[in-house]
């Protein structure tokens, strides 16, 4: 069947059938048109690291072609050691890989690693360039001890043949340098990354994309720590290198814009953090298309800042076109597009439609687990997810047994001090807080602030979230003295790290009015209210949950000190029901 609309055509089942029967019957005539099908699909496939839209959609388009070829092609045929056909191999090897098919990957480097070993030797730089992409893959898959070893491996294969300041040496230190980063060996990530910048700056220049690569990534590895301001200098000095060298509409420009957007948003700058991402949004649909991965990166990330609004139906439209888009570009498996899912799970959670977040949850634990195998960290991100939903239902028994399934795993494969290990224990923490289980809960806060004291900042937002929380089991106890004592540490961290007006900065200014309205201090709790509802009401809009449950607050406070006017005031602005 042939169609006309997009010069593509179909064969029958039976036809299919038919023929495949009948190169059965012929062996070696099998042999032959399998090796000429991966010769066809492997030379049809852009070898550019340039991908556009339609590279995508076409690559998405052949998968099925490609997962029959990389089954069927005969081993001795690859096992011929030509590099030539060893070539191909890879490429269509990284394809794979782009398209999360890490298993599929795998298997064809390992059989390429093979024949560039028995035809060119083993520290060859085609063989060595395989080993770095083996050891990519299974960074992708989150083995990351693997990862290390086989880049190890490179490593030592490239210094000795190339030098300790080749560009392809430099490659594999950035590359070992974020599994670091990954793992949250953060000090460990930066001596490497330092590493490779001296070593660029020297051999390609300061303004080299590969140089202003590592420039960027120290900047991502700064706003992972919470290092805001040293971040943005960084990215600022990776923006001016790559609008220089590439024009301010290359992609790679372009993913800085983006990336200076995300500190701006965990710094609560929302309008500042919409106006890059747009930037780089009308850049990339001009550059790549609509429906473009990268472009679609972005339109997840402006979901993510109206979530953190809370305009949860504007975020809920952007995620959905994210979503729309990596399905056709990507597939429904694919580990981006179920990032998409876990994301709009979250929304729904905050929200409290909790049925429906565990509904998407367990879509992408499926879909992860299929793609990525059960021992993936993004695995145990959403098995944790998932217990925090079951957590705000009251069901803790429930949440506690995920918590410690993501628990075991994160610290299998993260290790006990990775702040997300930390952030699983900090919600175990919240469990026995709610079960009244203080003293328990106390005891895993203190594990988790030491850890992350010790991995992050003492002023980063995660510390600081573990102090408030500690400040709240003080409160629960009755101790609001102690309490307090807490959340000013955890006010002054944050009006440091994110400013006076932070939507988390005002979290703890609500905190300590609480405080002080059940310790009948009327007028410190009114004096800190207000603080909290103006900041939100200017943050976040006076419809926010969080603004309204100030007001809520409140009101409540001008009912119990007998003023029933100002409270009857105010109970026009309320417009929703006081969440959780």
């Amino acid at each position: 069947m042939y169609g006309s609309s997009d010069d593509s055509f179909s064969i029958h089942p039976l036809v299919h059938s038919w023929a495949r029967l009948r190169l059965k019957s012929e062996p070696q005539r099998e042999t032959e048109k399998a090796v000429e099908a991966f010769e066809t699909i492997a030379s049809a496939l852009n070898r550019s690291s340039e991908h556009s839209t339609a590279d995508w959609v076409f690559e998405r388009q052949v998968m099925p072609h490609i997962n029959a070829v990389t089954k069927h092609i005969p081993s001795q045929y690859l096992a011929l050691s030509i590099t030539k056909i060893l070539d191909k191999a890879c490429r269509l090897g990284e394809v794979l890989t782009r398209h999360g098919r890490y298993k599929h990957a795998l298997d064809l480097y390992e059989q390429a690693l093979a024949g560039y070993e028995k035809a060119l030797g083993v520290d060859h730089a085609d063989t060595l360039r395989t080993v770095n992409q083996m050891a990519s893959v299974f960074g992708n898959q989150g083995q990351y001890e693997k990862a290390l070893k086989w880049y190890e491996r490179a490593l030592a294969g490239r210094e000795k043949a190339l030098g300790v300041d080749h560009p392809d040496t430099l490659r594999t230190v950035h590359n070992m340098a974020s599994i670091f980063g990954n793992q949250g060996q953060y000090e460990r990530a930066l001596k490497l990354y330092e590493r490779t910048l001296a070593g660029r700056e020297k051999a390609l220049g300061v303004d080299h994309p590969d140089t202003l690569d590592t420039v960027n990534n120290m900047a991502i590895l700064l706003r992972i720590q919470g290092q805001y301001e040293k971040a943005l200098e960084w990215y600022e000095r990776a923006l001016a290198g790559r609008q220089k060298a590439l024009g301010v509409d290359h992609p790679a420009t372009l993913t800085t814009v983006n990336n200076m957007a995300l500190v701006f948003d965990e710094q609560g700058q929302y309008k500042k953090a919409l106006e890059l991402h747009k930037r780089a949004l009308t850049g990339y649909e001009n550059a790549l298309g609509v429906d473009h991965p990268e472009t679609l990166r972005i339109v997840n990330n402006m979901a993510s800042v109206f979530d953190d609004e809370g305009q949860y139906a504007k975020a809920l439209e952007w995620y959905e076109r994210a979503l729309a888009g990596c399905e056709k570009a990507l597939g429904v498996g694919h580990p981006t597009t179920l990032t998409i899912v876990n994301n709009i799970a979250m929304l729904f959670g905050k929200q409290g439609q909790y049925e429906k977040a565990l509904e998407l949850y367990e879509r992408a634990l499926a879909g992860s687990e299929r793609t990525l195998g059960v021992d993936h960290p993004d695995i145990f991100t959403i098995v944790n997810n998932m217990a925090f939903v079951l957590g705000n239902q009251g069901q803790h028994e429930k949440a506690l047994k995920l918590y410690e399934r993501a628990l075991a795993g994160r610290q299998k494969a993260l290790g006990v001090d990775h702040p997300h290990t930390l952030a699983t224990v900090n919600n175990i923490a919240l469990i026995f807080d709610k079960q009244g289980q203080y003293e328990k809960a106390l005891e895993l806060y203190e594990r988790v602030l030491a850890g992350f004291e010790k991995a992050l900042v003492v002023d980063h937002p995660d510390t600081l979230s573990t102090v408030n929380n500690m400040a709240s089991v003080f409160e629960n106890q009755g101790q609001y003295e102690k309490a307090l004592e807490w959340y000013k540490r955890a006010l002054a961290g944050r009006q440091k790290a994110l400013g006076v007006d932070h939507p988390d900065t005002l979290t703890i200014v609500n905190n300590m009015a609480v405080v002080f309205h059940k310790q009948g201090q009327y007028e410190k709790a009114l004096e800190f209210y207000e603080r909290a509802l103006a900041g939100r009401e200017k943050a976040l809009g006076v419809d926010h949950p969080y603004t309204q449950n100030t007001l809520h607050d409140l009101i409540d406070l001008h009912e119990c000190a007998g003023q029933t006017e100002r409270a009857q005031s105010l109970q026009v602005r309320l417009h929703t029901p006081k969440s959780p």
